[in-house]
């Protein structure tokens, strides 16, 4: 089934002379981890963004489970879009418990159902005894964890990951790449996650993609087919 499906895109940043991103497609069946790679400035996150709903294209269109989410005639705002974000800060609130991080996203469910989600959540990211604390009594590796979880408790139906190793130590990527690939797997979101390692793309994903001048899909390494943005 296609979970996510791109046609087209278009995007260029006020007065620049060339678009970021240029007539791209490409679409991601369920439960696929896909892996952005590409230089600073190749348009990674702003691909994310794209998707997200925090930019508006030029032109092209964006469907999610078969529907349109934006086209020349049509933008859903991101939170109708059913896509959950990992920012590379994680964008984690200072003033909230990690109960509180949690339930943020859950506004529209009943109470019961809240509370059956955040136990689920803190379960699946083994955070079980930390409830109760705040972002700063965590290490960097937990921030991620309730991160990760903040962004999967509304069961979006696409999640997007923007550089969730930038901030970890080198021994710490090791042991949570496979971590998060076993989380992934376990729950069946389809995922995209932008990197400019390829060691996570090897550790973690199904395929890949590199921005930049010659768009490249790969699948750990094998180049299955060539695009163009």
């Amino acid at each position: 089934m296609r979970i996510l499906e791109i046609n087209g895109l278009t995007f260029s940043f006020a007065q620049a002379k060339e678009p970021v991103i240029n007539d791209f497609t490409f679409s991601m069946n369920k439960g696929e981890i896909v892996g952005v790679l590409g230089q600073s400035g190749s348009g990674k996150s702003t691909l994310l963004r794209l998707i997200a709903g925090l930019e508006i294209p030029m032109k092209g269109t964006v469907k999610i489970t078969g529907i349109p989410v934006v086209n020349e005639k049509l933008f859903i705002q991101p939170e109708d879009r059913s896509v959950g974000m990992v920012f590379q800060d994680y964008a984690l609130f200072p003033h909230m418990t990690v109960k509180d991080n949690i339930l943020f996203g859950l506004i529209r469910t009943n109470r019961n159902e809240r509370k059956h989600r955040l136990k689920e959540m803190l379960e699946l990211v083994h955070m079980e005894d930390y409830e109760k604390r705040y972002p700063h009594e965590l290490s960097g590796g937990q921030q991620q964890r309730i991160a990760l979880a903040r962004a999967l408790a509304p069961q979006p139906k696409v999640l997007l990951m923007d550089e969730p190793f930038s901030n970890l130590d080198a021994d710490l990527k090791a042991s949570i790449r496979l971590e998060l690939r076993s989380i992934l797997k376990k729950t069946g979101i389809t995922c995209i996650m932008v990197t400019h390692d390829r060691n996570d793309v090897d550790s973690i994903c199904d395929r890949s993609i590199t921005m930049g001048s010659g768009n490249r899909i790969s699948s750990k390494g094998k180049v299955l087919k060539n695009n163009t943005i």
